[in-house]
């Protein structure tokens, strides 16, 4: 029941903002013609023709224009980080995997910040990879005790694939709130909040997700060199933000992140960057909103986000209820990015036109599926992330 009614206020509230915007466009007729930033061009006009180049000089500048229009700085010093393993269950799941509570307390200029971790790790396997999800929805979807299952974290599951699968919420980051998300990491930089380019919501739980990662790496148990990071919705723009920034991340999974994640801005369908700024005026930079209204100034679009995961796998996805995050213009920004996958000599793997809805494209390292149903991440979603795991976390 509680998780029914988290998902109902979710579902309640995209639907309030969706009515306050009678010009939604749902009409694939109505997109406008646009012109995308060419990932493959330096900002002074030079033709990007080797992985050389991009390494060097083009996505740095991508890095840089994403840091400075849209998610805001993302900070890399902090004084000292401690692990305080809080819980332990060496039986959980009927005695199929381990049960690790682990507080992440990271300090800078007398502050701390402390993100509570959930990590469950198959026995069936030695040191396997993990699923971490940057989880956005009520915390009794990701129970540790098992007595409220979810779809939106299926530890059963995702443990006899193999996998061990972790979970931490961003609320220890950044309480989901315009009026309080301050009260996490952003205490620790407090610099960053008055600066229009400064990090902000979704920034602190893509730092918060690199914090976790910094764990993962002391823990003998798991395979910190196959850490796949998952989100949904806002979780999923803060997977891509994440896996963009720390290369450490061997795989990123989006599902259904829509408009700042990985579904084109200037196709103007469904949700818009006025719509989202002003919605939810905590997630981005401030200089974000000068692109209210005006996604064709933007300097980058979401391909180029995608690009930057390269040549590491990549999975987006949608739902076909879900027009709001613009199915289309996902498939499109995947493959726009597949042109850098192929600098590093990774043929295209997906098709020209969006696929057939629950006819999942994921054996590529550029990935996609839209399935059957509404703005939610469900077992299908799930199942097709392990099989994707299975291909590309060895």
């Amino acid at each position: 029941m509680k998780h029914f009614i988290s998902f109902s206020l979710a579902v309640l509230m995209c639907s309030m903002v969706v009515a306050q915007q009678p010009n939604v466009n749902y009409d694939e007729h109505k997109v406008k013609p646009y012109t995308l930033p060419q990932v493959l061009k330096t900002n002074g006009g030079r033709q990007v023709t080797t992985k050389e180049i991009w390494e060097k000089q083009r996505r740095r500048e991508i890095l840089k224009l994403f840091e400075d229009n849209v998610y805001g700085q993302m900070p890399h010093s902090f004084d000292s980080i401690n692990f305080t393993v809080s819980g332990k269950n060496n039986s959980a799941y009927n005695g199929r995997a381990k049960l690790k509570e682990v507080d992440i307390e990271v300090f800078r200029n007398s502050q701390s910040v402390v993100i509570h971790l959930l990590l469950f790790i198959p026995k069936s396997k030695s040191k396997p990879g993990v699923f971490l999800l940057i989880n956005n929805r009520g915390k009794e979807n990701t129970d540790a005790t098992r007595q409220t299952k979810s779809e939106f974290w299926p530890v059963e599951m995702v443990v006899d694939s193999g996998f061990a699968i972790a979970s931490f919420h961003v609320s220890d980051l950044a309480p989901d709130n315009k009026d309080s998300f301050t009260n996490g990491a952003l205490r620790l930089y407090p610099e960053q909040a008055s600066a229009e380019n400064g990090m902000r919501a979704i920034g602190a739980w893509a730092w918060g997700a690199s914090r976790v990662l910094d764990y993962l790496e002391t823990d003998k148990d798991i395979d910190a060199k196959k850490v796949a990071v998952v989100g949904h919705s806002r979780g999923g723009k803060a997977a891509l933000w994440a896996a963009a920034q720390d290369r450490r991340f061997a795989m990123c999974i989006s599902n259904c992140s829509g408009n700042s994640g990985a579904k084109l801005s200037k196709r103007n369908f469904g949700e818009t960057v006025a719509i989202i700024n002003t919605a939810f005026p905590h997630w981005f930079s401030p200089n974000y909103k000068k692109y209210n209204d005006d996604e064709q100034a933007l300097p980058v679009d979401q391909h180029m986000l995608i690009s930057l995961i390269a040549p590491r796998p990549v999975y987006a996805t949608n739902a076909s209820e879900d027009l709001w995050a613009d199915p289309t213009g996902t498939f499109l920004a995947l493959k726009h990015a597949e042109e850098v996958y192929e600098l590093y000599g990774i043929k295209p793997g997906l098709p020209m036109h969006p696929p057939a809805i629950d006819h999942p494209v994921n054996n590529s390292r550029v990935a996609y599926h839209n399935r059957t149903g509404i703005h939610n991440m469900i077992i299908y979603d799930w199942r097709n992330f392990v099989v994707f795991g299975k291909r590309f976390l060895k």
